[in-house]
């Protein structure tokens, strides 16, 4: 310990160093239920590229194991630190460097905030589409990791979908540039991918170019009431079906309505076995709403109510943002999947999700990016009765072996991290699993990055 900070101490300040242990006990663990979290020996908060490549090449130097962090509202335990490691928080490294109309990019270090990222760029007329729910605090580099994705993505697509080029410290401290600044390039593997999603397990992500497209109209949105979440899937169908491009198709249960309206009493419909939210962002959205307005009937809706302004939409979408904090109000604690399926085949996830959580006597709220097949089931559970808590876990796994069963995925967006292992290897298989370990060699062979997270 003593010779780890002595010599992270000759090249960082004193200020980037945190060793009191009742501090650095706060940065131990992200937002995820049911992950163990060591003890870590020190949290490093650098400012500069080459404040990190010193930490990396000490980290390797003594063989000690390094747990990247953003701002740790991951949901995997995926910035969970293990017993005496370093954990880098990239907070600071929080500058915009770059906003470029004409390339249409912007170049970010990892610590900025997705937020303000977003609304840096809609002052030049751009828009940086992804929007986890955790926008206003979530960072950069931690939506690179998990690659993350939000309520937009039924049009515009994920994090991994915007990330052009980045400039990574590897493990040994070495400082690679991958991909590009350019509209177009195939030059070589894209190791640009290959990063996305890594959970800070290939490297340190120290800066990031980042596509941008130019600012739609305002969205309105349409919100329609159900009598059961099959009528709302196959509304979801029906609408996809038809070709329509929604800016936002989002899917909210009875429970999860109930939760909003008890945190923040916005008058959603209780009454409503499943609540579907759709937007556009198109030159004539209030034509493209009343389209899916009537598929929304035809499916078995019955009430369809499409916002007026700007405004009323807005209030709808906070109403959805709020949906997974509102949950947590439930009980005394929440495990949050992240399960994702064929958009056919949504219906039988929320319908198998509802029977779990009879089989298991819980309380589970399921919000979804339904245009994705995106699912979100909150197990709610009393985290101080022991077997409460132990149905919840096994209900949990019930529902990623249903999504599994359905031709799905086990996470959709919220990653692997700590939470996700044994299911990773379930849905990769041996061969998966085997080719994935040896990327990790590659990059990083003293297994010194994010260890005991994916694998």
């Amino acid at each position: 310990m003593s010779d780890l900070l002595e010599r992270l101490r000759t090249e960082l300040p004193a200020e980037a160093l945190i060793t009191d242990p009742d501090v650095t006990a706060s940065y131990a663990h992200d937002m995820a239920s049911f992950c163990e979290a060591g003890t870590p020996a020190v949290v490093v908060l650098p400012r500069t590229v080459e404040q990190v490549q010193h930490v990396m090449r000490t980290a390797t130097a003594l063989r000690v194991p390094v747990v990247p962090q953003g701002a740790r509202t991951g949901l995997s335990g995926a910035a969970n630190a293990s017993d005496g490691c370093i954990v880098l928080s990239l907070v600071k490294m929080d500058r915009i460097l770059e906003i470029s109309p004409v390339d249409r990019i912007a170049v970010v270090e990892p610590g900025v905030i997705n937020a303000v990222l977003s609304r840096a760029v809609n002052e030049h007329g751009l828009y940086y589409p992804p929007d986890p729910s955790s926008w206003e605090t979530c960072t950069i580099g931690g939506n690179i990791g998990t690659a993350s994705g939000g309520l937009c993505c039924v049009k515009y697509g994920v994090t991994a979908e915007y990330v052009l080029g980045l400039d990574v410290v590897l493990a040994d401290g070495r400082l690679l540039t991958t991909g590009r600044r350019t509209a177009k390039g195939v030059a070589g593997y894209d190791l640009t991918r290959l990063f996305v999603g890594s959970e800070g397990s290939l490297g340190i992500v120290v800066k990031a170019v980042l596509a941008l497209k130019p600012q739609p109209p305002q969205q309105l949105v349409l919100a329609a009431e159900f009598p059961s979440a099959a009528a709302a899937c196959d509304a979801v169908c029906r609408i996809m079906e038809r070709g329509h491009t929604p800016s936002l198709l989002e899917l909210m249960d009875r429970t999860t309505v109930r939760a909003v309206n008890e945190l923040a009493s916005m008058g959603l419909p209780e009454t409503t076995e499943a609540l579907l939210l759709c937007a556009f962002d198109t030159p004539d959205p209030a034509a493209d709403l009343a389209a899916v307005g009537a598929l929304c009937t035809s499916a078995g809706a019955t009430e369809v109510v499409p916002a007026d302004n700007p405004a009323e939409s807005e209030l709808l979408l906070q109403a959805r943002r709020m949906s997974l904090t509102a949950l947590e109000t439930v009980k005394s604690a929440t495990m949050i999947d992240d399960v994702c399926v064929p958009r056919s085949r949504l219906g039988a996830m929320l319908e198998g999700t509802a029977a779990i959580a009879e089989e298991y006597g819980l309380t589970i709220g399921v919000c979804s990016h339904a245009g994705d097949g995106n699912t979100h089931p909150v197990v709610c559970f009393d985290h101080t009765d022991p077997d409460e808590s132990r149905r919840a876990r096994e209900s949990f796994d019930a529902i990623m072996a249903l999504g599994l069963e359905l031709g799905g995925t086990i996470t959709g967006e919220h990653g692997v991290g700590v939470l996700k292992k044994e299911w990773l290897a379930r849905e990769l298989g041996e061969t998966g699993i085997e080719l994935q370990r040896g990327i990790k060699a590659a990059f990083d062979p003293l297994g010194l990055l994010n260890p005991g997270k994916l694998f």
